[in-house]
């Protein structure tokens, strides 16, 4: 579904990643976990198509999309939930969901994203900028999922969320799998995000250090003491 070979890239002269390999089959969560600085959100920057400067490749079924600006990127398949600025603090929860461009049958849409997310049902016609943090995060990851993307990628989900709200994102991110969506997910609670990854990927110092199956990730010791904490 998604591919990444050799991927370089930052700001200005500035190479952030150093060469990064990955893939992401359909219905895959694949987790991207490590330090602070390790270059987590500039590899989803780069994969949505909002790093300023790439080398290497990103293909999407196939196609490479590597120069595709990211308007376009949206449109080929690939969903985006930014950690911070994701929703329209302006405007309601219903018009969040209406101006997201690209989606077909928009009211029958609409109403998916209401059966997925009932909380946001009942408060259909409040300002973004009143949601609780959880009812803000359940409307970014619906606006995401309006255009149905065959992959979507995930930055910080988790970020400003208390335990208990923590714990009903990392539900709902398993459950987009299951739906066949494929889940490229940037968390600093590596615990818990392996926990429902099929795959996990430890990045350090804009290098991919331990990536495999997300079980061998946490029974790994190296991996444990360097990179995981302990109880994150």
């Amino acid at each position: 579904m998604l591919t990444i070979e050799k991927l370089t890239g930052g700001y200005g002269e500035t190479d952030i990643l150093t060469g990064i390999n990955l893939s992401l089959e359909t219905g895959e969560i694949l987790t991207v976990a490590g330090t602070n600085g390790a270059g987590k959100s500039t590899l989803a920057k780069a994969v949505v198509g909002l790093l300023p400067r790439v080398n290497g490749r990103v293909t999407l079924s196939g196609r490479d999309i590597t120069r595709v600006p990211a308007e376009q990127r949206a449109r080929a398949g690939i969903g985006y939930v930014p950690q911070t600025a994701n929703v329209f603090a302006a405007l309601t929860i219903v018009e969040n969901l209406e101006v997201v461009e690209g989606v077909k049958d928009r009211k029958q849409r609409i109403a998916e994203m209401f059966d997925l997310f009932p909380a946001l049902n009942e408060r259909r016609r409040s300002r973004a900028g009143s949601l609780s943090g959880g009812e803000r995060q359940q409307l970014a990851f619906a606006r995401a999922l309006m255009t149905r993307p065959d992959v979507i990628v995930l930055d910080e989900p988790t970020a400003a969320l208390s335990p208990i709200m923590a714990d009903e994102s990392f539900r709902r991110i398993g459950e987009l799998a299951k739906t066949g969506t494929a889940v490229l997910l940037i968390e600093q609670r590596a615990r818990q995000a392996l926990a429902i990854s099929d795959r996990g990927a430890i990045m350090d110092a804009g290098k991919v250090a331990l990536e495999g199956p997300a079980d061998n990730l946490l029974a790994d010791q190296r991996a444990a003491e360097l990179y995981l904490g302990v109880g994150h």
